[in-house]
């Protein structure tokens, strides 16, 4: 198959970028079937971890969200938001559990 040059626009900032022959030839090698959505300073920012405005790309805020301990009653904090008919344990139960769980698999 025979590559051309293409021009793209940056799904991220707008900008224009070529989508060069070899770099097109690359793809198809990989077996990548979707064309880039970034230029190369865009995907330079979003590989270092930032969108340009300082803040790092994908961070979430950790939720910390107290709760009840479902074997002990304890009150306890847990990095998530616990789901309804799940159960949430302290962490002495679950590490606990953790090792109940790793001795029966080598029994």
């Amino acid at each position: 198959m025979e590559y051309h040059d293409k021009v793209l626009k940056c799904a991220e900032c707008g900008s224009e970028f070529v989508f060069t022959a070899g770099e097109q030839m690359f793809f198809a090698d990989k077996g990548f079937k979707n064309e880039p959505k970034r230029c190369k300073a865009c995907k330079a920012n979003r590989a270092q971890g930032t969108n340009g405005s300082n803040t790092p790309t994908g961070s979430v805020q950790r939720v910390e969200t107290k709760t009840v301990c479902s074997q002990c009653g304890k009150e306890t904090t847990v990095p998530f938001k616990p789901t309804q008919g799940r159960p949430v344990y302290c962490r002495e139960c679950f590490q606990q559990r953790r090792g109940m769980s790793a001795q029966s698999t080598t029994a």
